[in-house]
């Protein structure tokens, strides 16, 4: 499965933005879905992850409660809703596709190319 990320851009604290995670090929429902993130730095870390039907959702610590996690099979699209949007989110964003639910980034063999996300104080 290839994987095209869009949606990264520049916003106040505060702020909201919504990424989007578009897939290519057959099986997208499949692949569960998920999102790191990785600032200047920092070694990448887990954002969120989505079950393959989009019942079950998890969240690092950092993000529970400003971000959502979905996925639309039908479109074969996966998102990222981001609120509350803080300085320390400013990274790269990656959405992944996988096989299971993991927080390891080792885990994921399928990566999209990365949007930024920055976020003004």
């Amino acid at each position: 499965v290839q994987l095209q990320a869009s949606g990264g851009g520049l916003v106040q604290a505060g702020g909201s933005l919504r990424l989007s995670c578009a897939a290519s090929g057959r099986t997208f429902s499949s692949y569960v879905m998920g999102w790191f993130r990785q600032a200047p730095g920092k070694e990448r870390e887990f954002v969120a992850v989505v079950s393959w039907g989009g019942g079950s959702t998890y969240y690092a610590d950092s993000v529970k409660g400003r971000f959502t996690i979905s996925r639309d099979n039908a479109r074969k699209t996966a998102y990222l809703q981001m609120n509350n949007l803080k300085p320390e989110d400013t990274s790269v964003y990656y959405c992944v596709a996988g096989r299971g639910v993991y927080t390891s980034p080792a885990r994921y063999d399928n990566w999209g190319q990365g949007t930024l996300v920055t976020v003004s104080s």
